[in-house]
This record gives structure tokens, C-alpha cells and sequence, in this order.
């Protein structure tokens, strides 16, 4: 009776050092599983079976290059995670309890309380020590958005299908809109679309939460290369879209230099010669605006708007006197 249940802990022993090797990104042949496991290849036939007795969806290839690997079943088996995982899945799952999409929370709280439950006392102390002395900054919510609209946006960009939506504009007008969509990206607390309008013929931008997707979706379109870096394009329109004050601002530097000193919400350099460029920015006060101005460390020349012209002159005045003769105390 001893031999058999040390057999059958052995036995189950390696089921789980089996099922942790098929869940890598990766297809095993049995001659490699064999060897990790020093056990035949019969063996691991054997192991392969009562897997999928159990549910596991074993899938086998054929051939030389053949081998085994899990698929996708009808239904989602235990997951084995090694500590790393474990712990990185528990960070995830408090940061999605917190984040914006509706809906998400209390499932990521019910998954965490699963997953806390079965933690050995290690990790679960990593975990509830990062949440205990980690403290989140007290942010203004952006708006929060549904994952079912989340997950029909990217399911139009995957299969290249329009999208049909109601919009509300920055200013509150609502239209109807026809795009062809790429991608979704994640920024400061919101979602957006990048896509093409097919009724303007250009680029643009959409909010993910003033969008109400009309299901289903359009005809499938022909993809087209995207114009730059998807994210940079966000940050600049979302920037841009939050400015009370904008500028083109003449910089007596090469456009190289000019860009390699901000960030591309800040704005966007336009080549004039190899000396000088146009420096296209903005910001929601004149006040931040002069200090962006003045952290590029280069010579400029401002035109407009006249708001910022007026600054940067009493501005001038003021650090003139600041440093003049008479404003110096005595010495000695």
C-alpha cells in the first residue's frame, strides 16, 4: 500500500512538472519532454493521456519537427505560475481594480481573492507588503470606459472591419463617423482610437469614451501603412486638444537639436534651414508656456499670440531689473 501511494504521489508529482513545461510559448517533442522528466517517451505518451483526461487540450503535431504543446480548450484549465508569475499577476490584478474600464474591478478582486487564497504565505507576504507600502498619487479620474467597447474596437482593428460610431466633440457637438481603425492607446488615464476617417480622408484621433460604436461593424478595408508612431501621434493631439494657448515659436537652432529637447506632447519642430526651425507647441497657461520656452536653453523669436509677446516682455523687464545696478543691495 506504501509503494503504491509513493507511486501515485510520483506519478502526480511529474503531471505537474509536465503540465508547467507544455505551458510555455512552445512545442516539446517527446524525445525533449522525456529527457526533462527522465522518464521514457512511452512514459510521457502515457502523461500526455491523463492530461487530457483531466481537460488539458494537449494538442500533437506529426513529423520530425513535431511535437506537443497546449491549446486553447472549451474551457479554461488551472494555470500553473511560477513565483515570478504569481506575484506580477497579483500586482495586475490591483492596478486593473483601480483602472478604467467599468467592470473590470470587482472581477479583478474576485480573481486576486482566488489567486491570494492558494499563494503560498512567501508571496502572499510580497504582495500584501507592495500594496501596504506603495501609495498611489490622488489624480484627478479620467473617464472610465466599458470592456465591451474596449474589446469591439480591437476586435474591428484586428479583422480590418470600419467602425461606425456616434462622436462627441471637444465641444460637444455630436457626429456620426465612418473609419477604417488601427490601434488603441492607452495615456493619461483615457483610451484612444487612431484610425482613418473615410469621410474626411485623413488621420485622426477619437477619445475612446465620447464613442458609442454602432455593431455590427462595416465592410472589411485594405490596411494602410500608419503615418508615425501611433502613441506620439496621441500624446501630441491629446496635448494639443488640452491647450488655452498655442505657438509657433521661430528657434535659431537645427531641428535636431530642438527635438532632441522635448517631448513629442510638447510639440513638433518643422525644418526651416540647417540653423533654424518652427517650434509648434502650447500649453494651458502663458506662464508654463514661457517656461517651456525658456528651459530649451536656445535663442527665439515669438510673433504670436500677442498674450505671449506681452508676457515674455514684462517677463524681460522683470529679470532686467532683477540683475540692474540699483536693485543690488550694499556690501560691506
Amino acid at each position: 500500500m506504501k509503494c503504491q501511494n509513493e507511486k501515485m504521489l510520483e506519478t502526480s508529482a511529474r503531471l505537474l512538472r509536465l503540465l508547467s513545461l507544455l505551458q510555455t510559448p512552445r512545442e516539446w517533442t517527446g524525445a525533449e519532454l522525456a529527457g526533462r522528466l527522465d522518464v521514457s517517451t512511452r512514459t510521457v505518451r502515457n502523461d500526455i493521456d491523463r492530461l487530457r483526461n483531466l481537460g488539458y487540450p494537449v494538442h500533437a503535431t506529426r513529423g520530425s519537427a513535431g511535437g506537443y504543446r497546449l491549446g486553447a480548450g472549451a474551457a479554461l484549465p488551472p494555470l500553473l505560475l511560477d513565483d515570478e508569475e504569481a506575484v506580477a499577476v497579483a500586482i495586475g490584478l490591483r492596478t486593473a481594480a483601480g483602472g478604467t474600464i467599468v467592470g473590470v474591478e470587482e472581477t479583478s478582486l474576485r480573481a486576486l481573492a482566488k489567486l491570494e487564497q492558494v499563494l503560498p504565505s512567501r508571496l502572499r507576504h510580497r504582495v500584501n507588503a507592495l500594496q501596504k507600502y506603495s501609495v498611489r498619487a490622488q489624480t484627478e479620474d479620467g473617464p472610465r470606459v466599458s470592456a465591451e467597447t474596449l474589446t469591439a474596437i480591437a476586435a474591428a482593428c484586428r479583422d480590418h472591419e470600419r467602425l461606425r460610431f456616434d462622436y462627441q466633440t471637444h465641444g460637444g457637438d455630436r457626429t456620426r463617423r465612418n473609419v477604417e481603425p488601427y490601434r488603441m492607446v492607452n495615456w493619461g488615464r483615457r483610451w484612444y482610437l487612431v484610425a482613418w476617417d473615410v469621410d474626411r480622408d485623413d488621420w485622426r484621433t477619437f477619445r475612446v469614451d465620447r464613442m458609442e460604436p454602432k455593431i455590427p461593424t462595416g465592410p472589411r478595408f485594405t490596411p494602410r501603412p500608419l503615418p508615425d508612431e501611433v502613441t506620439d501621434r496621441v500624446m501630441r493631439g491629446a496635448s494639443a486638444a488640452a491647450w488655452r494657448y498655442r505657438a509657433k515659436v521661430t528657434v535659431h537652432a537645427p531641428a535636431e537639436a530642438v527635438t532632441e529637447r522635448i517631448n513629442p506632447a510638447v510639440g513638433t519642430v518643422q525644418v526651416v534651414d540647417e540653423q533654424t526651425c518652427v517650434l509648434d507647441t502650447g500649453a494651458d497657461s502663458l506662464e508654463t508656456l514661457a517656461v517651456y520656452l525658456g528651459m530649451l536653453g536656445m535663442d527665439f523669436t515669438v510673433t504670436e499670440p500677442d498674450e505671449l509677446v506681452d508676457h515674455l516682455r514684462s517677463l524681460a523687464d522683470r529679470y532686467r531689473k532683477a540683475t540692474s545696478e540699483c536693485a543690488r543691495p550694499p556690501t560691506g
